[in-house]
């Protein structure tokens, strides 16, 4: 079959690889569409995938293709999105219900092969039907929104919050969507990108700027959001943090990036500092967001592009032009 190939660092092709073949437990997908998103860069780099070559791709759907003999949830035919998670399900964080922290982590599209390719292998328990109504392709957008879910348990908003939000790509936008769901007061959104601020202003954000001097809120904000990886954007956050309030990073960092703190301010304004990584007991409640429509695909999807496509679809997503690109076997 067809698949992009993360060859060698930096090198990204697309090729010939194996069918994949079902084991008793597993399933393969026919991918109706992939998308990528700054986890895929990180494996370009060399980073998160313990080897290459790798196929990537970890947010996908499609339709079922084969089934392994120990099947009986699902059958060929269905429509599926896929959980990429692959917990041991034996470690202790695993046994504490935090597999996304497992200590033998993996996923599909990272550390196996995953969906920008003709078909993948995926666990059945990992897949989740779509109804109906909702595009196979779309539902390629349901992985991301499960980790903007993920961000919002770590956050336990309070309702009426004062919301700033570093990045209007697609996971800044998703954290836009629903921060306006969870009762914000307020979401303003900063981007140095003028065409994704425009994004965040038709999805009705309450202020929009470049950077955060050109709005109103000398107190600072109550949630602070990274959703760049950004080093400036990171430190900037931190300092836009309102008196016991909370900066939750959520965009990927590259391993070297460093930012300094203030523990004195840290300790004296009670301020958190807490992270979101991944998906957990979040891509089940995320798929029926989707499905009840909390989010327009048609603004979120950009680019739709074949996988022959998926080295120059990268270097567009890396450059910052459009929203969610996916590829499309």
């Amino acid at each position: 079959m067809k698949a992009a190939i993360v060859e060698s660092v930096g090198k990204v092709v697309v090729g010939e690889v194996p069918d994949p073949t079902p084991g008793p437990r597993d399933v393969v997908v026919e991918v109706a569409a992939c998308g990528l998103c700054g986890t895929d860069l990180h494996i370009r780099q060399g980073e998160f995938a313990p080897t290459l070559p790798v196929v990537p791709g970890h947010e996908f759907a499609g339709t079922i293709a084969a089934v392994g003999s120990a099947v009986t949830e699902v059958r060929t035919g269905d429509r599926v999105a896929v959980d990429p998670s692959l917990h041991c399900h034996e470690c202790r964080y695993c046994r504490a219900g935090r597999g996304n922290l497992c200590e033998r982590w993996a996923a599909i599209g990272v550390t196996t092969a995953g969906g920008a390719a003709q078909y993948a292998l995926a666990p059945v328990a990992n897949c989740v039907p779509l109804p109906d109504h909702v595009r196979t392709q779309d539902a390629a957008l349901i992985e991301p929104l499960s980790c903007a879910v993920r961000g919002y348990d770590v956050l336990n908003s309070r309702l009426g919050s004062h919301v700033l939000i570093y990045g209007s790509g697609t996971m800044g936008l998703m954290m836009l969507e629903l921060a306006k769901r969870t009762g914000a007061a307020s979401v303003d959104v900063v981007d140095l990108n003028p065409d994704r601020l425009e994004t965040a202003r038709r999805l009705g954000v309450s202020a929009s700027a470049a950077g955060p001097d050109e709005l109103d809120r000398p107190q600072g904000w109550d949630v602070v959001v990274d959703a760049t990886g950004n080093a400036a954007a990171i430190q900037d956050g931190l300092g836009r943090v309102a008196k016991a309030g909370t900066f939750l990073q959520f965009g990927v960092s590259d391993y070297a990036t460093r930012v300094t703190i203030d523990p004195y301010r840290i300790y004296n304004q009670e301020i958190t500092i807490t992270g979101s990584m991944a998906v957990l007991h979040s891509y089940e409640r995320a798929a029926e967001l989707f499905a009840g429509g909390v989010l327009d695909p048609d603004v979120f999807i950009s680019d739709r592009l074949p996988l022959d496509a998926y080295p120059q679809a990268l270097d567009q997503f890396a450059s910052g032009v459009g929203r969610k690109i996916v590829v499309v076997p």
